[in-house]
């Protein structure tokens, strides 16, 4: 009696005590399955975004209904906490607002309470020292300026301090994750943790004169760097931060190729990725503030096809148990994760 006394005087009082369950005792809340991170995970490029994320008093989280978390075949329920533009200190436990948003570490605790979660699947990294968006834009520059040197003259100098940078960051975001986990009354075997990496946006493999004018404005040289050394290279400072921090690991680093942004020529159709995209519609949800950046925010993501196909992928990945797996397409045209 003493015991139910206290218990309604905590829950009075606003506290909110997770009890373990007991041996034998059965967990009848719906399961559930949770994506972290920036851009790649919130579904940016795959259009159909949440009412409230399109920029509407200053939220561009871009949130898509079609991002792969919402594709997979893991759980009753899918939850989307990512948001575009997110580091790794937006995903940690960290006092941080982004887009005004809170870390989403912090919202995970809540999630994982209601829901009885199974899989967490976390995206992230290429917001901080890496500057991936960043990188893009001074390619684009360097297209532009046909007199001046390519980008990768300077990137190639830099990459490598800048995965070093990144993978601590990214490895704190992981373990505030954990103890999200812990602290909604979770122990590690209960669920999965899965990181992933990105996939090249685009490729060399274009049309040698027109790829700028059809929404691809890059050398091809530097296409090429970013495709075969600068993303293989993040996705390896990423597996790197999977084995030290002992989560699984998904590699989606070729998971589009041959598929990216102006791979297929004058038509976009059959390709996952984005291509330089500028969308006047981020004026009417997002006013004034959607002049710059926020205009082509879609451009050079994975599209609403290539979320299907990722989603496909990650439920064949977590439903193997194996620790580590590869996004590549099959012979049916089709991701599937491969060891």
């Amino acid at each position: 009696m003493w015991a139910a006394a206290a218990g309604a005087a905590l829950v009075a009082a606003g506290v909110l005590v997770t009890i373990p369950l007991t041996a034998g005792a059965v967990d009848d809340r719906q399961t559930a399955v949770v994506s972290l991170g920036d851009s790649a995970m919130s579904g940016e490029g795959a259009g159909s975004y949440e009412p409230g994320t399109e920029g509407e008093n200053g939220n561009w989280c871009h949130r898509s209904t079609a991002a792969m978390v919402h594709r997979t075949q893991l759980a009753d329920r899918t939850v989307n906490l990512a948001c575009s533009g997110a580091d790794s200190a937006n995903v940690s436990l960290a006092d941080t607002v982004h887009y005004t948003e809170g870390s989403q570490a912090r919202r995970l605790i809540d999630v994982a309470r209601q829901y009885r979660v199974t899989a967490v699947v976390v995206q992230v990294g290429a917001n901080d020292d890496v500057q991936f968006a960043d990188t893009m834009l001074d390619c684009v520059l360097a297209w532009a300026n046909p007199f001046g040197p390519a980008c990768r003259a300077e990137l190639e100098q830099q990459w490598p301090a800048r995965l070093a940078a990144m993978a601590p960051k990214v490895e704190n975001a992981l373990r505030d994750v954990r103890a999200a986990m812990t602290t909604a009354g979770y122990r590690d075997e209960q669920y999965q943790l899965v990181l992933t990496s990105y996939a090249s946006p685009v490729t060399e493999k274009m049309d040698r004169l027109l790829h700028g004018p059809q929404g691809c404005p890059l050398r091809l040289t530097d296409a090429q760097y970013g495709r075969t050394v600068a993303v293989p290279q993040f996705s390896e400072a990423l597996r790197g931060v999977a084995s030290r921090t002992g989560v699984r690991f998904l590699d989606f680093s070729r998971a589009t190729e041959n598929r990216e942004a102006c791979s297929k020529g004058e038509s976009s159709a059959g390709e996952w990725q984005r291509r330089l995209t500028v969308d006047p519609d981020a004026l009417v949800k997002g006013g004034l503030d959607a002049i710059g950046l926020h205009l082509a925010q879609q451009s050079f993501h994975p599209n609403a096809d290539a979320h299907a196909q990722l989603g496909r992928c990650i439920t064949e990945f977590v439903t193997s148990g194996a620790g580590s797996a590869r996004c590549l397409q099959g012979a049916d045209g089709n991701l599937h994760a491969v060891q």
